[in-house]
């Protein structure tokens, strides 16, 4: 099994809690959940996993480097799978809803920001916040 194996590489006792919390995140259509996400899909599936475990599970995930926590202006923390590679987001501010984007030309207009300033990019988080516009 993936998430096992996952789990393992990761330094991480494989568990059940941890391996139905890994499937739900990695079987999602929403690439970005709360705690609260997480454990209602997991009440819908009828697995019995408290919100606490849930919390307690996605702080061992980030620190293992499994997900990434996003805290963005307004709500609470999200959490994505880090298998991804670089991307930005955006927040619609109406509706919460996170859209993912990479743009070759926004990453080397901040690398050319960062050199003029004497500097290097070592990372960066670029969070867009939008509204639909009126049609």
């Amino acid at each position: 099994m993936v998430e096992n194996s996952e789990l393992r590489k990761a330094g991480l006792k494989v568990t059940l809690p941890r391996v139905k919390i890994l499937q739900m995140l990695d079987s999602t259509d929403q690439r970005h959940m709360s705690a609260e996400d997480v454990y209602k899909a997991l009440m819908e599936a009828g697995e019995d996993v408290g919100l606490a475990t849930v919390y307690r599970v996605l702080t061992q995930f980030e620190a293992a480097g499994l997900v990434v926590r996003h805290n963005f202006d307004g709500g609470h923390a999200v959490f994505e799978l880090a298998d991804s590679g670089h991307h930005d987001h955006m927040v619609c501010v109406d509706t919460g809803d996170v859209i993912e984007f990479f743009d070759h030309d926004i990453e080397n207009l901040q690398k050319e920001i960062v050199a003029r300033h004497g500097y290097e990019l070592v990372d960066h988080n670029l969070v867009l916040y939008v509204r639909k516009k009126a049609e």
